[in-house]
């Protein structure tokens, strides 16, 4: 629960609410860490469409019923079922949901408001046992933060910085060498957030300045989230930081910005939205919301990664933030901890540098450490066990007690601290952001350039840059700094992965037959 969070009082009987049950796959998934690790080029690879995906591993008719019988005894109402999705989502009162899963409902409060909590292991009946994997909503706690994080011009100053080390995202593309002649066409970036919104003039103004084409962009409602605008410094922020950075680099792609409640459910569900949206299609996924492992419950991280895993069948690529905090990722228990979802092996967890250039030439590259609480994160997994793919890459032991080996954290980097950070504009005004939030969108524009060029999705990234691609021959080696715990060292590091990319050597490899 949130520091400092109490107690109040029970949920009021008849008080009503939505909860979104994962249910189990018609087949188990196939291993993607294992499946395409042989790969040597996207050609290779086969993907499912989402319809095949459904015919295969939608959830079967049977295993609905069941459920729909369980909610029916207990009053519960079936507001939707998703095969795809493997969900059903089920509206009821606390007192109908407290009955049916065994437990205790009450509102906590705690120093930035309240939420709503549970008390005791959810239960099921034998007949459910192995249909449900999980059960969201019941808990409707803050999940995540954003990663971003807005200049201090006054500091800058101070230190020497100023505004005028900042970047457009169209200068970064061209610092870190992305392929020319492309700008997306054909191709849909879909973005997640938990909150906040867009305001059409701000896009407008912007992409007027900068002289690229504005882009299309597409709100889309999940669980009753929407674009809400609020202010620069809150979620709205995240959102302008997401669509700018990705938009301007990829201009002619579709944008779809799917709004959610900021729950573990709400976050599920968008995620499993966009992926089996079959209007929009979504080619890959940009993530800038997140939290340390220790604050996720294992349900929630199993079915995010299963989803992850969902997108690696489907060709769709996730790229997620990891975190701006250093190593110890905003806790406060002495301990190293990691960002999830970027620690899922499943996702493309994007790391932060502290870069300086001008034109198309980088001066200098070091990882972005400006102190516990502005910092890249990174490290090793408490959660997920070493995937395959990186069995090679020397990830260290972790710097906690028993110093076992598990998913290091993050694959790649690029620019993240907001003294050297990126352009945008928020809520009428132009602002300087950095945060690992501004890497995530960055390398998914990256990947909208090579799945245009390829005309196929380049999809699981991972197991080509730990195999046959090599990430240190496709991306800028960072050998200098640390988040804390970890420092940078020659190949693969525990703070900045394989590196900062370098865009045309990637489309290069990934389109040699």
């Amino acid at each position: 629960m949130p520091c400092r969070a109490r107690a109040r009082a029970k949920v009021a009987a008849d008080e009503r609410f939505e909860i979104t049950v994962r249910l189990r796959p018609k087949a188990p998934l196939p291993s993607s860490d294992a499946s395409f690790v042989g790969d040597r080029t996207v050609r290779q690879r086969r993907y499912l469409s989402r319809a095949a995906y459904v015919k295969s591993y939608g959830t079967t008719a049977a295993d609905f019923a069941k459920l729909r019988a369980f909610a029916k005894k207990y009053g519960l109402v079936v507001v939707d079922e998703s095969a795809a999705r493997h969900s059903t989502v089920l509206s009821g009162t606390a007192a109908a949901f407290s009955a049916a899963f065994s437990v205790t409902l009450r509102y906590y409060v705690h120093p930035n408001g309240s939420y709503r909590g549970r008390t005791g292991a959810i239960k099921l009946p034998e007949s459910l046992a192995s249909i449900v994997q999980g059960v969201f909503g019941l808990d409707n706690r803050p999940q995540a933060v954003p990663h971003f994080q807005m200049a201090d011009t006054t500091e800058a100053a101070s230190t020497g910085q100023s505004q005028g080390a900042a970047f457009t995202a169209p200068a970064l593309a061209r610092l870190y060498d992305f392929p020319a002649g492309l700008d997306g066409s054909g191709q849909c970036i879909g973005l997640i957030e938990l909150g906040g919104g867009f305001r059409p003039a701000d896009i407008d103004t912007y992409f007027s300045a900068l002289g690229v084409a504005v882009p299309s962009v597409t709100a889309v409602s999940v669980d009753h989230g929407a674009n809400s605008p609020t202010t620069a410094n809150g979620p709205d922020g995240e959102v302008m930081l997401d669509i700018e950075v990705a938009a301007a680099i990829a201009s002619k792609a579709h944008i779809a910005v799917y709004f959610a409640p900021n729950t573990s459910q709400g976050f599920l569900d968008a995620i499993t939205v966009a992926l089996h949206d079959t209007n929009n299609k979504p080619s890959v996924l940009s993530i800038s919301w997140g939290s340390a492992e220790a604050g996720w419950t294992a349900q929630a991280m199993q079915q995010f990664d299963a989803a992850f895993q969902t997108a690696a069948v489907l060709g769709v690529t996730v790229c997620v933030a990891a975190g701006d905090n250093g190593s110890a990722d905003g806790e406060t228990d002495k301990l190293a901890h990691v960002d999830f979802p970027a620690s899922s092996p499943h996702a493309l967890a994007c790391g932060g540098t502290t870069l300086i250039g001008s034109g198309t030439a980088i001066q200098s590259e070091v990882v972005w450490n400006d102190g516990p609480s502005s910092a890249t994160g990174g490290g090793v997994s408490d959660v997920f066990a070493l995937p395959s793919y990186q069995s090679a890459a020397k990830v260290p032991a972790s710097a906690n007690p028993g110093a076992h080996r598990g998913r290091g954290v993050p694959d790649v980097a690029g620019d993240a601290d907001p003294n050297t950070g990126y352009q945008v504009r928020v809520d009428g005004e132009n602002l300087v952001f950095g945060g690992t939030s501004a890497v995530a969108p960055l390398w998914a524009a990256l990947i909208a350039l090579c799945n245009q060029k390829l005309a196929k999705p380049v999809g699981f990234l991972n197991p080509l840059l730990y195999g046959s691609l090599v990430g240190a021959e496709l991306c800028r080696d960072i050998t200098s700094g640390n988040n804390g715990a970890y420092s940078a060292g020659p190949e693969w590091d525990a703070c900045s992965g394989w590196g900062s990319p370098d865009g045309a050597a990637i489309l290069k490899a990934l389109t040699v037959a």
